[in-house]
C-alpha cells in the first residue's frame, strides 16, 4: 500500500514538475534564455520524469533481507543509474545542439566558426564516454562481490586487463590524438587540405577519425593519428582565400605582355575570383620553352579549383586559336 501510495506520489510531483517547468520556461524563455531553456526542457522531460518515478520507486521500497524485495530494489537502483546516466547524455546533446545552433551558419568565411565546430563535438563525445564509463562503474559496485572483493578481482585480472589494453592501444591513441588535433588548432571543419595528393574539404573531425570529402565527391576516412604524425598541406589555415597557380609552358617567342593582358581579361570576367590578387610571372626556363605562372585568389579551395580550370582552358584555347606559334615547338637545325 505504501510503495502504491508513493508511486502515485511520484506521478503527481512528475505532472506537477513538469507543469511548473513549462510555466517558468515560457516566461523566462521571453527573455534573452530561451535558446536554451526551450530545447532543455523538450529534450529532457521524459529522462527527468523518469528519474522522478524510479528515484521515488526505489525509496518506496524499505530495505530488507534477501529475498524478492531486495532483489527489486536492486534491480530498480541499477534502473535508476542508468536514467540519470541518460538525462545528463541528454543534456550534453542540447548543449551541443544549442551551441551549433548559436554559431553562424557560414562555414567557409569564418575560420573562429570552424574551429568552435572542430571542438565542440569531440568534447560532448568525450563526456558522453566519460559519463557512460562512470554509470557503468556505479552499476558494477551495485554488487556485493565485486565491491568486497574488488582488489582480488583486479590483481587476478592483471594479465587480462594488460592484453585488452595492448589490443586497444590503436583505438586509445586515436581518441587522444582526436582531442590533440581538435584543441592543436591545425585543422578545423570546413577547411580545404591536400593530403597524399589528394584535395578535399573536412567533413567532420571525431575522436578517432577525420572524415574529408575529395574534390570527386568520395569520402576519405583516415585515422586522427595521420595528422599528428605525418605532413599535410592546409590551404586556409589562416582564412579561407586560396591562391590558384596553374602553369603553361610556351615557346621563348611568346609575347608576355599580351599573354598578360589576355589572362587579365579572363580572371576580371571570371565570377570566380574574389578581386583580391593576380599575377602572371616567368618561373622557369628550359631550352625549348619558358614556364609562366598565374595566380588568382579565390573566396575558397572549391572556387580556386574552378578558376584555376577555367584559366587553363581559356589561355590553351587562346593559344591556339590567336598564337599557335608560341605554343611549345621543338627546333633542329640541317647540316648538309
Amino acid at each position: 500500500m505504501r510503495t502504491a501510495l508513493v508511486v502515485l506520489g511520484a506521478l503527481a510531483a512528475a505532472a506537477v514538475v513538469d507543469l511548473v517547468s513549462g510555466v517558468l520556461v515560457r516566461r523566462i524563455a521571453r527573455g534573452r534564455y530561451k535558446w536554451l531553456l526551450e530545447p532543455l526542457r523538450h529534450a529532457c522531460r521524459r529522462p527527468a520524469a523518469t528519474v522522478l518515478l524510479v528515484g521515488a520507486l526505489y525509496f518506496a521500497l524499505p530495505p530488507g533481507p534477501a529475498g524478492w524485495q531486495g532483489y527489486l530494489r536492486h534491480a530498480i537502483l541499477l534502473v535508476l543509474i542508468a536514467v540519470g546516466a541518460w538525462l545528463v547524455i541528454k543534456a550534453l546533446h542540447v548543449a551541443e545542439a544549442v551551441a551549433f545552433s548559436r554559431l553562424p551558419s557560414d562555414l567557409i568565411t569564418s575560420r573562429r566558426v570552424r574551429r568552435a565546430r572542430t571542438q565542440i563535438r569531440p568534447v560532448r563525445r568525450l563526456t558522453v564516454a566519460v559519463v557512460t564509463i562512470v554509470a557503468v562503474g556505479l552499476i558494477v559496485i551495485t554488487f556485493r562481490p565485486v565491491r568486497l572483493f574488488g582488489i582480488s578481482v583486479l590483481t587476478s585480472a592483471g594479465v587480462i586487463g594488460a592484453l585488452i589494453g595492448l589490443s586497444a592501444r590503436t583505438a586509445l591513441g586515436n581518441a587522444f590524438a582526436g582531442i590533440q588535433v581538435a584543441f592543436a588548432d591545425g585543422l578545423h571543419v570546413g577547411d580545404v587540405l591536400v593530403v597524399d595528393g589528394e584535395w578535399g574539404r573536412v567533413e567532420e573531425v571525431k575522436l578517432t577519425n577525420v572524415v574529408i570529402r575529395l574534390w570527386d565527391e568520395r569520402m576519405l576516412n583516415l585515422p586522427t593519428t595521420y595528422f599528428t604524425e605525418r605532413p599535410f598541406q592546409n590551404w586556409t589555415r589562416n582564412e579561407s582565400r586560396v591562391i590558384g597557380k596553374i602553369q603553361l609552358h610556351v615557346d621563348h617567342t611568346a609575347d608576355l605582355d599580351d599573354l598578360r593582358r589576355e589572362s587579365r581579361r579572363l580572371i576580371e570576367e571570371s565570377p570566380l575570383w574574389d578581386r583580391d590578387r593576380w599575377v602572371l610571372q616567368m618561373v622557369d626556363a628550359t631550352p625549348q620553352t619558358v614556364v609562366l605562372q598565374v595566380e588568382a585568389s579565390a573566396a575558397d579551395g572549391a572556387s580556386a579549383w574552378d578558376l584555376r580550370c577555367d584559366l587553363r582552358e581559356g589561355l590553351i584555347r587562346y593559344l591556339r586559336d590567336h598564337h599557335p606559334q608560341w605554343l611549345p615547338r621543338t627546333r633542329s637545325q640541317y647540316q648538309p
